[in-house]
């Protein structure tokens, strides 16, 4: 099985670079203003120019309205919105037909009611994304980048009509056996390759890449 990744959260160009010398295949900007992991669409535009062809790039937003999807498309170009909030699977048709690209939505799982929501999506999106579900005690919490994984066998054995991504307190030690479990062919991760939140290690990209890649 080949499997590729996507690093989402990239805010540097050392972090881009590990993630392309790794042989990422996706990179992920966060253009969501609570997260550490932000970036302004100037300056992904400025930290993506000399990329442009060699990493898909998505853009991540949170239950944004057209203005904010309009003013990052503004500035650059991308392979893909990713849908993290609570958009309804008829906001994510119309971001599609709207902004004429391909959407990934994702979906927080904390149980199976959550595996069977992920179908409402089916019809709508391009991709899944399956992340972790942060518990209601936990203050602060983000739409994703948590650190928090969830039960990968909640999702093994489904068969969807969509190809789909694994996340969720992902790291190179973990990775894995989250594959091996879940059945992924694609795997994202944040906080798992930084050193604290919002910095990327060039040295923990590579190791999850690698192990990743290894499987």
């Amino acid at each position: 099985m080949t499997v590729s990744a996507k690093i989402c959260g990239i805010r540097d160009e050392t972090a881009l670079d590990a993630a392309v010398a790794g042989g990422a295949r996706f990179a992920g900007l966060v253009f969501y203003p609570p997260s550490p992991r932000y970036v302004t669409p100037d300056a992904a535009a400025r930290l993506t120019s000399k990329m442009r062809d060699r990493i898909s790039l998505v853009g991540l937003v949170v239950d944004a309205d057209d203005s904010v999807i309009n003013s990052i498309l503004d500035h650059m170009s991308l392979d893909f919105l990713q849908c993290h909030g609570k958009e309804s699977p008829s906001r994510v048709a119309k971001i599609k037909v709207k902004f004429g690209l391909p959407v990934i939505k994702a979906i927080s799982i904390g149980g199976w009611e959550d595996v069977d929501q992920a179908k409402e999506y089916e019809a709508d999106a391009d991709w899944l994304l399956f992340d972790a579900k942060p518990p209601k005690s936990m203050t602060n919490a983000l739409p994703g980048g948590n650190a928090l994984a969830f039960d990968w066998a909640l999702i093994a054995n489904h068969t969807w009509k969509l190809p789909w991504i694994l996340s969720g307190g992902l790291n190179a030690n973990n990775v894995a056996e989250a594959i091996e479990i879940s059945g992924a062919q694609v795997v994202d991760v944040s906080s798992g390759v930084e050193n604290r939140p919002g910095v990327k290690s060039p040295a923990r990209i590579k190791s999850f890449l690698d192990a990743a890649q290894a499987m």
